[in-house]
């Protein structure tokens, strides 16, 4: 099959490594990689793929393909590309559709103190994280875990899947309507990165979790990086210390 992946990050190489694994024919679009994530485009040069750095657009596909796979894409995919595969298009978002539609899905889980989160496999429509669910996976949230803990946990289940839901999409069976209370979180980081005194002490403890993602900024009080809560409570002592004395 003619075979579009959108991607990014070690999932999307993933993506890439099984499409081939089942003897696709595969274009990929994707981002100039971090240093702190696999690169696609890099695994596309090793194995003679073609592919992209520009937004996947009508007037830039390489053919006309059979199926659209979006696995970390970080760009919003335009209706007229929806339309013209005929809606055989699905998405991974990590989180438990319809709650924490958008960015950093995992990251505001265990700020706001969920007991689990997931995976959902989606059709992609017009609007962002809205399509009907093809399959939807929950995972525990452990106390220890940390942003990057909690992402490759629930990344390494979800690509367990991936074949079985392409197969799902391509033999054009529909997806369930999302149902339940939704929620969405814009791009960025939450509280700007900063703990503040309006959280109490469970929550900083959450949010100092909730940061770890090396090689990206930790938490910060008081200009001060924070990578445990005891690291924020023994900056604290010496405050205290400081004001006392």
């Amino acid at each position: 099959m003619k075979v579009i992946l959108c991607g990014y990050h070690w999932t999307g190489c993933k993506a890439l490594e099984l499409l081939l694994d089942e003897g696709h024919e595969v274009f990929v679009y994707t981002h100039k990689a971090e240093n702190c994530v696999a690169d696609l485009a890099g695994l596309c040069e090793k194995k003679r793929i073609k592919y992209s750095l520009e937004k996947i657009g009508i007037n830039n596909m390489p053919f006309k393909p059979d199926i659209i796979c979006s696995i970390y894409y970080r760009f919003i995919i335009d209706s007229e590309v929806i339309d013209y595969v005929n809606g055989k298009i699905f998405n991974l978002h990590p989180a438990l559709l319809p709650k924490y539609r958008g960015c950093s899905s995992l990251t505001w889980a265990i700020i706001n103190g969920e007991q689990k989160c997931g995976y959902t496999y989606h059709y992609i429509d017009a609007g962002c994280d809205t399509g009907d669910i093809i399959l939807q996976k929950e995972i525990i949230i452990e106390d220890f875990d940390t942003q990057l803990t909690l992402y490759n946990r629930v990344m390494f289940e979800a690509m367990k899947d991936f074949i079985v839901v392409f197969k799902h999409v391509v033999a054009n069976m529909p997806g369930i309507k999302q149902n339940g209370e939704s929620s969405y979180y814009k791009r960025g980081c939450p509280f700007d990165g900063i703990i503040t005194n309006e959280m109490d002490d469970k929550m900083k403890e959450r949010f100092i979790r909730a940061m770890i993602y090396p090689p990206y900024p930790v938490a910060q009080y008081e200009g001060n990086d924070i990578r445990t809560f005891m690291e924020y409570q023994d900056l604290l002592k010496k405050s205290l210390g400081s004001y006392n004395s």
